[in-house]
């Protein structure tokens, strides 16, 4: 597989592009990024582009790829919807739209998260603005699936860039085995998501809409897949 990764710099993407990195199905990973990352692999290409609300300049460097792993997004804390909704709606569909115009019907992959507002009328901001963007996304030429995560645990020493997050995991880091064997249905790992997203990308997913329990579900398929191989 091919994969073209957003947001490799945050605390999913890293975590996703470590699993893209270790897993034998994967032949090439392109991140797409604002400045050079820094991380080298063989199979690791950066797409170095400073204009994220326009990507038709690069169509080129994104045809001929057989998936995106979207996982670029910020916090809504702080921001007013019309600054969220740059960040979360226009990047993506702007990425989004030149992939599906140049691999038409290829997979992509959201990181939206649990609680998003498919009816794009609640009084959450943040979910009203994901799911605009979810809808949007289905709306594309675009094998599109959407991943739903609640609490994301990372792993494999990621560290989210949002200091509200970077707290939680501090302070909460202990329970939180407890809190995954009695709520497994609410938490998943960077890890889990990763496997999860290349078990869709090599095999399609089973729904659109993927919550937590099936991200989780997926993940742990592929790693015992992988360690029967």
């Amino acid at each position: 597989m091919e994969i073209v990764l957003f947001g490799a710099t945050g605390m999913v993407g890293r975590g996703v592009l470590r699993e893209c990195l270790a897993d034998r199905a994967v032949d090439r990973v392109l991140s797409v990024v604002r400045h050079p990352a820094g991380t080298p692999h063989a199979k690791l290409t950066e797409l170095v582009h400073a204009d994220f609300f326009d990507f038709s300049t690069v169509a080129d460097d994104l045809t001929g790829w057989d998936a995106c792993f979207f996982c670029l997004g910020v916090s809504s804390a702080g921001m007013s919807e019309p600054e969220y909704r740059r960040v979360t709606f226009d990047i993506t569909l702007a990425a989004a739209t030149v992939l599906a115009r140049v691999n038409p019907g290829m997979t992509f992959i959201y990181v939206s998260g649990a609680g998003t507002d498919a009816t794009e009328s609640g009084r959450s901001m943040w979910a009203r603005v994901k799911g605009r963007t979810e809808n949007a996304l289905l709306a594309l030429p675009l094998s599109a699936c959407m991943f739903r995560p609640a609490i994301i645990v990372p792993m494999h020493g990621v560290v989210s860039k949002t200091r509200s997050y970077r707290i939680f995991y501090s302070v909460f880091r202990p329970v939180l085995p407890i809190l995954r064997a009695l709520f497994p249905g609410y938490v998943t790992t960077t890890q889990e998501v990763g496997r999860a997203m290349l078990a869709v990308a090599e095999h399609g997913a089973p729904k659109p809409i993927l919550e937590s329990r099936d991200i989780r579900e997926l993940g742990r398929a592929r790693a015992r897949r992988a360690a029967r191989a």
